[in-house]
């Protein structure tokens, strides 16, 4: 196992239900985001308010983090027909999603040792 990690905190989780998964991309952005695209995904009990979770990294660099809250603790992102986020999602750096996905270059987050800590946002749709 790496000896480099990452601290994230999640903010504005509304609840305490399920989980809050977060999901490790590598710096290549034609995986961001695409069926096993990801390093791998974590999972942590949900706690109202702010999450915490430390992910461990291979090794320093640059990396995109996405998490979601998995209220039914299913362990699948829920999507409405129209396929539209139906959980409550956000990105390292928070970026704006109004006009759809953010892009890879607005996710990308510099990692350069281990103990360093972020913060993303959750939006609810």
């Amino acid at each position: 196992m790496s000896q480099t990690w990452l601290t994230v905190t999640v903010d504005d989780v509304r609840s305490a239900n399920g989980l809050i998964a977060l999901t490790l991309y590598a710096d290549d952005s034609s995986r961001f985001l695409v069926k096993r695209g990801s390093l791998y995904v974590t999972r942590v009990p949900a706690a109202a308010g702010a999450t915490q979770a430390c992910i461990f990294l291979p090794q320093p660099g640059v990396y995109a983090v996405a998490v979601y809250h998995d209220e039914d603790g299913n362990q699948a992102f829920k999507r409405t027909g129209l396929g539209l986020p139906a959980e409550g999602f956000g990105f390292s750096n928070n970026p704006a999603t109004l006009a759809g996905l953010p892009s890879f270059r607005s996710v990308r987050l510099n990692v350069t040792r281990s103990g360093l800590s972020t913060r993303i946002r959750i939006k609810y749709p």
